[in-house]
């Protein structure tokens, strides 16, 4: 084989010829000095050939020698740069395109627990760093690995070829994407358990509010209420001293209670025993004794913490008591709520909200009224029993409905121009939406959910809002209210307007027609006075009838039509009984104007079979699924709904579904039914 000679490329060619390109400049002089002077001449030409052959001589001497000082120099860094990168503190690992290992560092192979003849693939160390992930990532990306003992985060960086082997005579890169995969593994387990340990001593600030005081305490002798009391605060003290926490009554049912946040997952998984162990306290009282408490998490501030106490303890007043609400900034969770709010005997807060909404709508130019979407009886009766009220004082009032379906209708056909009502008493969501106004009253009933409403737009076009509703509130709350009156114990948000109009401009007069429609809605919404009916009940009916209300009448107009009637026996017909407790069915649409009425009317007459303690009625309208749940006394269909983003009460509660199919909100019921069964939430 023929032996190469060296050749100098680049820079290092233009500096070791350099002398010999300067051999010119003298040929030049030469030549110039034979012109003027012969002698000064061949002088010039003689010592032009012993510079040439100078440096000549040393050129091919020396080549040899600056090769090899180059090349040593350069094996030299070279076992320095690998000697370097193989005492690398951070673990490091070449990997191929497939996730093979090619080297590891003395690092890696040390933390990996592996020797450095390991050329698996690294799948085999990190099952989440498969072929795929690698294909797929981008060129730098970071991954984090949480097992029990350790957190490691991953950063992982394309190294493509095209990039190392620019100017490369060896291979051609270009234009190719074939790469290998630097892998930095950086260990954050103590980093991780800092920043755990910082989280965990974070404050909590919790509201804790004695729901009933005042009730508990009419229902037991005089000289046995300072027991009762000591016992309560003794119950609560000792709960939260296990927890490090410091008590502070700060009125005579209420506390503020601040503990670490790592204790409120121990709370969590005994799920705030002290409820239980408060509602166990008898000492000849009738009434059992019911704990509410807000939580505050997650801010870096305190004030901000205590607000959010504030905010979740004001959602659990309005979801009824007997429960625990937890906020943050962003998320709203939910423990306990499994009993039934007991029934205020004062009409105090009633009379109270009558005088301040009538202080409100004094003050605004005129009055928009709304229920939810897809109008109801009650929703309707609420609405008319506050135009009621706006009319009294001489206010314009209209209520806002804008597809009135078969089950309102005949209500609506009662309140014609010739008994004196005007023609633009009822107004759809355009004619509201022109009619609105910074000075306008937006009155919502029947509902505390903004996207549940007849126009959210409404909402947003006014500061004067009032909410009437009789529903456990949600983490969706209207925001900012001026007036919020939400009784989760009332039968109907007509039984609470019933109320309100007594105490009304010093008690105002409504005709037959509105009490019919106002009665109507009661009427509804107890089934028949069957559910959730109270002593308040019958006196709001009591007030309806004596203004000229007539039962007769009443169920004339609610009678339903053939069509209607038999999509309720099909719904019964075919319902399944699920878990030997549970009956679920469909309610068929077709032909039938208001199906989702229909389908909660279904899901009462499942309640009256032997044996089913809650019933759920699906029905498909208007391209979402309508679920209706009810039950007696013994399941929280509540707490069921909301697991699906719904809501209600604790025996009458509904949800509604979207992007789903009919067969799988079916299997999404019976899986929150498991789940719920499964933690003990409800019992079979």
């Amino acid at each position: 084989m023929k032996k190469k000679k060296i050749k100098f490329k680049g820079r290092l060619r233009n500096y070791m010829c350099g002398p010999l390109y300067f051999t010119i400049v003298w040929v030049c002089a030469d030549a110039t000095a034979f012109t003027y002077d012969k002698k000064l001449g061949t002088c010039l030409t003689g010592f032009t050939v012993v510079y040439l052959a100078l440096v000549l001589c040393l050129y091919f001497k020396c080549k040899n020698i600056v090769a090899g000082e180059l090349i040593n120099f350069a094996t030299k860094y070279s076992i320095v740069q690998k000697k370097l990168l193989n005492e690398f503190e951070i673990p490091y690992a070449l990997l191929e395109r497939s996730g093979k290992i090619l080297w590891m560092n003395e690092k890696f192979s040390e933390k990996m627990d592996i020797n450095k003849n390991y050329h698996k693939s690294i799948t085999t160390l990190f099952p989440t760093v498969t072929r795929e992930f690698l294909a797929k990532s981008e060129d730098v990306s970071d991954l984090r690995i949480e097992n029990d003992d350790c957190v490691v985060r991953l950063m992982l960086n394309r190294i493509y070829f095209d990039s190392v082997a620019d100017e490369n005579e060896i291979i051609d890169a270009e234009g190719a994407d074939e790469f290998l995969t630097a892998l930095y593994v950086f260990d954050e387990t103590e980093l991780h358990s800092y920043k755990k340990e910082i989280e965990e001593q974070k404050q909590v600030c919790s509201l804790v509010y004695i729901d009933n005081y005042d009730e508990a305490l009419d229902s037991i002798e005089d000289v046995k209420r300072s027991l009762l009391v000591a016992l309560i605060d003794r119950r609560v003290n000792q709960y939260f001293a296990k927890y490090d926490g410091l008590v502070r009554k700060i009125e005579t049912d209420k506390y503020f209670v601040v503990f670490k946040y790592k204790y409120l997952q121990q709370m969590k998984d005994d799920k705030f025993k002290v409820l239980d162990e408060v509602k166990a306290i008898k000492v000849g009282n009738e009434m059992a004794v019911t704990l509410s408490i807000g939580i505050g998490i997650k801010s870096d501030k305190y004030n901000e913490n205590y607000e959010y106490a504030r905010n979740a303890i004001d959602l659990a007043l309005g979801r009824g008591g007997d429960q625990v609400v937890i906020k943050n900034k962003d998320d709203i969770s939910y423990i306990g709520g499994k009993s039934k709010q007991v029934e205020s005997k004062t009409r105090v807060k009633a009379r109270v909200k009558a005088q301040a909404l009538q202080e409100i709508i004094e003050t605004c130019e005129n009055v928009l009224i709304m229920g939810h979407s897809i109008t109801d009886v009650d929703s309707l009766g609420a609405g008319v029993g506050i135009y009621c009220a706006a009319k009294s004082i001489d206010k314009k009032a209209q209520i806002v409905i804008n597809d009135p379906t078969s089950s309102v209708r005949p209500l609506l056909e009662t309140f014609t121009t010739e008994k004196g009502y005007p023609d633009d008493m009822f107004i759809n969501s355009a004619e509201a939406l022109e009619m609105v106004s910074r000075d306008t009253l937006v009155m919502v009933v029947d509902t505390n959910r903004p996207s549940y409403t007849e126009c959210p737009d409404l909402l947003k076009r006014t500061d004067k809002i009032v909410v009437f509703d009789h529903h456990r509130q949600n983490s969706e709350i209207i925001e900012n209210p001026t007036l919020s009156y939400i009784e989760p114990y009332a039968s109907s948000a007509c039984e609470m307007v019933a109320e309100v109009l007594q105490y009304f401009n010093d008690g105002i007069k409504i005709n037959a027609t509105e009490a019919d429609c106002i009665y109507a809605g009661i009427l509804i919404d107890t089934n028949n006075f069957m559910t959730k009916t109270g002593v308040r009940t019958f006196e709001a009916a009591a007030f309806l009838k004596r203004s000229g209300a007539e039962v007769t009448r009443v169920r004339k107009m609610l009678r339903n039509d053939m069509a209607c009637y038999k999509a309720r026996a099909e719904a019964v017909r075919h319902a399944e009984v699920y878990r030997g407790a549970f009956a679920i069915s469909v309610c068929p649409s077709e032909n039938v104007e208001s199906p989702t009425i229909v389908g909660a009317q279904a899901a009462n007459e499942l309640l009256n079979i032997i044996g089913i303690k809650a019933s759920f009625v699906l029905t498909e309208y208007n391209g979402k699924i309508y679920i209706s749940s009810r039950s007696i006394d013994e399941i929280n269909v509540q707490l069921i709904m909301e697991k699906l983003g719904g809501g209600g009460h604790l025996n009458v509660a509904g949800a509604q579904l979207s992007d789903c199919t009919v067969v799988q909100a079916k299997h999404m019921i019976q899986d929150t039914i498991d789940e719920m069964l499964k933690e003990g939430d409800i019992e079979e």
